[in-house]
């Protein structure tokens, strides 16, 4: 019975990470067997939480599921709803105390909850949409490395997987906080009619939902809030507010109705149990000023803030204005103490009396992280004055200090090829990747203002340092960003030599993004500039670099003149990796250009280097690119066996890109074995990475390789169904970009048309599809290139087969 993993079952037996898969519009996307509900990231409810009753039910209604909903009938606003007011009237609280009753009610919401703060008012921590749907499909369980960087594509397998959700009643609310404006918001909403949002913000936003404003709380409301926080605080026997009413009235009236403001003149009656409710309304009426950013009845809460920080002892106050010089959007405890230049018990102390005044909170779902609301940061900024000009340098330095210092050693944790040991200051590699996981924000801010900051000496070192972190977790928006401004830095300050480093990686940086243009030419730019100062190794390493962008444009003759040349240098200055990395790169590239003879010993020469120098990914890579080499001269089992060597070496290396590469290959060889179903398992666990990683380029080529398995497995239907599968994917790459992807559009029709005429399948679709094949490599000039001439020969042959069956079943 033929295997159906790739068929429309939507079902992957054996794959590498997922096994009931989304169907998109180009790919199928996995998900993984069991999905725990992404319930982590939803700030818990508050116990004092009043006057929102009608708020409630209503938004409440707005969520509850419909019978109609089954069939998709109703209208997309109807489950969303924007809830908009000033900022600190609690509209994160309302939405938080609605999601939390709604995901208590049977069946609403089986899939769990998304939510995100896209700190849409700080221009320093503010998401952009790209940041905000990579966190939200790393919640829906899908790997960091396996997470596209476009907007385009991070939309469309976001909208797959919550489509998934929905086919499996798995449906899922969304909770989008602090948006700024329609275009922050509206790439983060669902399109299926189904999948509920709540979003907050201080504007009425010009989306398709239902808009729901959310005022200030009246009197009654308000002096409720302060009566449950002093109880929560402090217990039953705290009567004050029940004892002088119009006291507790002249506060809330000072407070102006603001939440925010109320719960921190509760704290700091919590704080000062035997302090009348007169001694504060007093305090309040005479000691206020106006807030910068609230535009609206701000005097209280700016007396409100003013006196709560008047409470704080010295060290809490002196933490509470350092805080804001963190650029990024929460702070550690250690981070804390590295600011205040304390140890990390006393700064967690200070933290702890910061969060009882409501001046931070908690933050996340590990202990120890914390973060400040925007309003409060405002308040906390103005009072960075008090603090002198050396004693900001020197905390900032501090703090800055400690990121450019653990970046670098959780860097050594990462690289496989370098002659420094790991760094002691992490235990192993896991926690190296805890520590980049959990500061990457800050880290990016930490660059990316490092123009404000004064942090220009440390931003470069950053950007260093966290190219490989960037690179090998496809955080590729991250890394084109800090190593951009760091390239602005390094230029600003005449430092040419890693000007040129930053721009070569910033040339790679878009090369992942296949951005070639612009690779091209910041790579080349690089190349010449270290060669007129004399840098012969920036040279080769920015000539290395430039030959892996000119082989996917199929500029061939550059390509090699680039790793020949680059390969030279690094010979000759006696930098043996580097040589070794130009060999391979240049033996990759003669394989590509159909002389795998050629390719051999180049590559069995790269092989001994890396083999001498200990460089094992590079090791692994080589065998990977040699046994292609070997399997296009007929070696299959050399080929095959060299494979074998490199998957566990890759995998050891954290390598997933180049595990699914190798077995790719692996499959390739297989198939010319005639060993169809290990050629099977090796192809889909590769297309399972691939379709993941939303790798499009090789998902098309190996879904086609798939289905020339499948139909050497005389699978013919199943064949035909993955290679039309293939085809599809093609026509979008070569429409998005027809100078670099149409080749390959026209090999994979040829290759879909084999597989019909093969198996005797459909052969009108395939007498169809090697016709388009053949005039694609028609118009692409193939009479110019030797290469596309060899596949317009086998195209035409192909057509000539197809026909004569066709007139023989006719």
């Amino acid at each position: 019975m033929a295997d159906d993993s790739w068929t429309v079952s939507n079902t992957i037996s054996g794959g590498v990470f997922f096994h009931q898969v989304i169907q998109g519009r180009n790919i199928t996307v996995a998900l993984p067997p069991k999905i725990t509900p992404a319930l982590s990231g939803l700030p818990a409810p508050s116990p004092t939480f009043t006057g929102r009753d009608a708020h409630v039910e209503e938004l409440l209604d707005a969520l509850a599921p419909r019978e109609e909903q089954q069939a998709v009938l109703v209208a997309p606003q109807l489950s969303r709803v924007a809830v908009a007011g000033l900022a600190g009237v609690g509209k994160t609280e309302l939405v938080v105390q609605v999601a939390t009753r709604a995901l208590r009610e049977p069946d609403w919401f089986p899939g769990g909850v998304l939510f995100v703060d896209l700190f849409g008012y700080d221009p320093e921590r503010r998401l952009s949409p790209e940041q905000a749907l990579d966190g939200f499909l790393r919640a829906l369980g899908i790997p960091g490395e396996q997470i596209p960087s476009g907007l385009q594509d991070l939309q469309r397998l976001y909208r797959s997987a919550l489509a998934a959700f929905i086919e499996q009643g798995r449906r899922i609310l969304v909770v989008i906080d602090n948006a700024s404006s329609a275009d922050q918001a509206a790439p983060l909403l669902p399109t299926d009619g189904i999948t509920a949002v709540l979003i907050t913000s201080r504007h009425t936003l010009d989306i398709d939902a239902r808009l729901h404003d959310l005022n200030v709380l009246d009197t009654d409301a308000s002096i409720a809030l302060l009566h449950q926080a002093l109880l929560q605080a402090r217990g039953p026997a705290d009567m004050r507010v029940q004892e002088n009413p119009g006291a507790a009235a002249a506060i809330a009236d000072l407070c102006a109705g603001l939440p925010l403001a109320l719960r921190i003149a509760a704290a700091l009656l919590a704080d000062a149990p035997t302090r009348p409710l007169t001694s504060l309304a007093q305090a309040l009426r005479t000691e206020h000023s106006r807030l910068d950013r609230l535009r609206r009845e701000d005097r209280a809460v700016r007396a409100a803030f003013d006196l709560s920080y008047q409470h704080l002892r010295t060290a809490s106050a002196r933490l509470f204005r350092l805080y804001p010089l963190n650029p990024g959007p929460d702070l550690s405890t250690e981070s804390a103490a590295a600011l205040a230049d304390v140890d990390a018990f006393t700064a967690e102390e200070i933290l702890q009396d910061l969060n009882r005044a409501h001046l931070i909170e908690t933050f996340g779902s590990a202990w120890g992280r914390w973060r400040m609301h925007d309003l409060v940061r405002l308040y906390a900024t103005d009072h960075l004055k008090q603090e002198g000009r050396e004693t900001l340098i020197a905390a900032r330095s501090r703090l800055l200090e400690r990121y450019r210092t653990l970046a670098s050693a959780a860097s050594t944790h990462l690289a496989s090829d370098s002659d420094c040991p790991p760094s002691l200051l992490f235990t192993d590699r896991e926690k190296a990747l805890e520590w980049l996981e959990n500061e990457r924000a800050n880290l990016v801010a930490t660059v990316t203002t490092a123009h404000e900051t004064g942090a220009a000496a440390t931003a470069a070192s950053l950007a260093f340092s966290l190219a490989g972190f960037f690179e090998q977790h496809r955080y590729f928006a991250d890394w084109t960003a800090v190593t951009a401004t760091a390239l602005a830095i390094l230029q600003q300050a005449g430092d040419y030599q890693n000007a040129g480093r930053a721009m070569v990686h910033l040339g790679i940086a878009q090369r992942e993004l296949r951005q070639f243009d612009a690779a091209v030419l910041l790579l080349q730019t690089a190349a010449d500039a270290f060669a007129e100062a004399g840098d012969w190794h920036g040279r080769a390493m920015a000539l290395d670099a430039l030959g892996v962008a000119r082989r996917e444009t199929r500029e061939y003759d550059e390509c090699t003149n680039a790793h020949t040349t680059a390969a030279a240098i690094f010979s000759e200055i006696q930098d043996l990796r580097g040589q070794a990395r130009a060999l391979n790169n240049l033996g990759s590239a003669l394989r590509e250009m159909c002389q795998p003879g050629k390719a051999i010993p180049v590559l069995s020469q790269a092989l001994s280097i890396m083999r001498a120098t200990g460089d094992n990914r590079g090791d692994a890579m080589t065998l990977v690119n040699l046994g292609a080499a070997l399997r296009e001269t007929g070696k299959f089992e050399q080929a095959v066996t060299l494979y074998g060597e490199a998957i566990p070496r890759l995998r050891e290396t954290h390598d997933r890109h180049g595990e699914a590469l190798a077995l790719h290959n692996r499959g390739d060889a297989l198939q010319h074995m005639e060993r169809f179903s290990e050629a099977i398992d090796d192809h889909r666990q590769a297309a399972d990475f691939f379709q993941n990683s939303q790798d499009y380029h090789h998902l098309a080529k190996a879904l086609a390789s798939l289905a020339g398995a499948y139909s050497g497995d005389e699978q013919h239907s199943t064949a035909a169904e993955i290679s039309a599968k293939a085809v599809e994917i093609q026509r979008q790459l070569a429409h998005a970009d027809p100078a670099v992807n149409t080749p390959e559009l026209a090999r994979t029709l040829c290759l879909a048309a084999w597989v019909r005429r093969n198996g005797q399948h459909d052969l009108a679709t395939g007498l169809t599809m090697v016709e388009e094949s053949v005039a694609f490599y028609c118009d692409l000039g193939a009479e110019t290139s030797p290469i596309l001439s060899t596949h317009l020969r086998m195209a035409q042959e192909l057509r000539a087969e197809i026909f004569d069956l066709l007139g023989r079943h006719q």
